[in-house]
């Protein structure tokens, strides 16, 4: 049995979906949910499904990201996680990090990767002109949103359509995506899922 260890910045509705995933044959079992901002609406959701939390705050460590990682390390190997998710990490990771973590660590991402890495992507996709936008998951490398795609769902850009209304579309998949991904990593199999 695979564990995981899930990293949030906020409301965590990606990390609950995943937790909520990993029960009966799943491959996989929560161990951990982590967050940078003390008071991130996720942390009570992860305690309220049995799941352990921890903050490490990044703000005492200023500009020193490696310090922060440190204490991040810190902490994780504590819960020796199998695997780590990004679910609404709001900190860009050193190479040091991700190079620690290489091959266990997934993201997700709303866009359809390598379009839009970075923020805004939905206003990206709708300024472009594109017909579709979406979500991948992906494996975290020191690239930004750059590590191999191991699953996108795609979501058709409506005429009309603001940042918003796109964004809580692509969020529903968002919600399928993730989950389906993770069992299958959890399970060895990199193959990706491709939805719908």
């Amino acid at each position: 049995m695979k564990r995981v260890a899930i990293l949030i910045s906020g409301g965590g509705s990606n990390m609950v979906t995943l937790v909520d995933s990993m029960q009966g044959d799943h491959p996989a079992r929560p161990c951990l949910v982590l967050s940078n901002v003390a008071d991130a609406g996720g942390l009570d959701k992860a305690r309220a499904r049995g799941v352990d939390t921890a903050v490490v705050d990044h703000r005492p460590f200023g500009k020193d990201r490696e310090a922060f990682e440190a204490a991040l390390n810190e902490v994780l190997d504590a819960a020796r996680p199998d695997i780590i998710c990004l679910a609404g990490f709001m900190r860009v990771l050193t190479e040091g990090f991700t190079r620690k973590w290489a091959g266990r660590m997934l993201n997700i991402h709303p866009s359809l990767l390598p379009k839009y890495k970075g923020l805004n992507t939905h206003a990206r996709a709708i300024g472009a002109g594109d017909a579709e936008a979406g979500c991948s998951v992906h494996e975290v490398t020191s690239e930004l949103d750059g590590g191999p795609v191991l699953g996108q769902a795609r979501v058709p850009i409506r005429a009309g359509d603001t940042p918003e209304a796109l964004a809580a579309r692509v969020l529903k998949f968002e919600h399928q995506l993730y989950p389906a991904v993770l069992r299958r990593f959890a399970a060895g199999d990199r193959t990706p899922v491709m939805l719908p």
